[in-house]
């Protein structure tokens, strides 16, 4: 897809109109790997809704790369009235990051990471585990940038299913996706705003003492289509498929 909008970088905090300088890994990023050059347009965003529309005044490369900048208008990108969770559950190699960033592309507002019963993946709570969280929310800040958008989706800590139920139960709307199951996800009726949990199970599918567990927590299963999709893109598509059912595309 050709770029129809200016790329985006992440700063702690939107400066005000007027002047500012990009500096750091952004501002690396900016100079050395995009070659941003002088008049062109780019945009800051803070991760949290926030957008400054901005030109470059002058760059400024090295070992320590600077882009001073022209900052034109500044303003906020509404959060959407249905926000959507995904439930993913963990995954081998790189199948989980590659689902957080297919989600992210897509809309995904918050990713919940699911020690599932049938991962195959596990997260221990030392070193190992915090690494591979850090990389689903790398995953996530550099889908974000990657897709233009004035929101980073939050990727919480992992839960197990005991933890996850609960949560089901408080959300507007739960969804389990299930290939096996009688509801069509193009029949669902879906609130207009509230919280959405999309749970996406893993390789070897949703246990079935878990999907008891959640269907007593108030969720519903449903499928998405006639193929079976891997874990890596049920997310995604079901993304795609709630923007075309739902305001949020609107």
């Amino acid at each position: 897809m050709v770029d129809a909008t200016p790329p985006v970088f992440f700063v702690p905090s939107l400066p005000g109109t007027g002047f500012a300088v990009l500096e750091g890994e952004e501002a690396h990023h900016a100079v050395t790997v995009r070659r941003l050059r002088e008049g062109e347009r780019l945009a800051l965003s803070d991760g949290r809704g926030g957008l400054a529309e901005c030109v470059a005044h002058a760059v400024h490369p090295g070992r320590r790369p600077t882009v001073e900048l022209r900052v034109e208008a500044t303003h906020t990108v509404p959060a959407p009235a249905l926000r959507v969770t995904v439930v993913q559950a963990l995954a081998k190699g790189d199948r989980g990051e590659l689902a957080v960033e297919l989600a992210t592309e897509a809309g995904v507002d918050a990713v919940v990471p699911w020690r599932a019963a049938r991962s195959v993946a596990r997260w221990d709570d030392g070193p190992r585990g915090a690494k591979a969280l850090a990389k689903w929310r790398a995953t996530a800040r550099a889908a974000a940038k990657q897709a233009r958008r004035a929101w980073v989706p939050e990727v919480t800590e992992p839960v197990s299913t005991r933890q996850l139920a609960p949560m089901l139960a408080e959300a507007d709307l739960a969804l389990v996706l299930d290939g096996a199951a009688s509801e069509s996800f193009a029949d669902v009726e879906f609130p207009e705003k509230g919280e959405l949990m999309l749970v996406v199970g893993p390789e070897g599918g949703v246990a079935p003492e878990e999907r008891d567990a959640f269907v007593e927590a108030g969720a519903r299963g449903v499928r998405l289509g006639p193929t079976v999709l891997r874990t890596s893109t049920a997310a995604a598509v079901a993304l795609g498929a709630l923007g075309a059912l739902t305001a949020r595309w609107r």
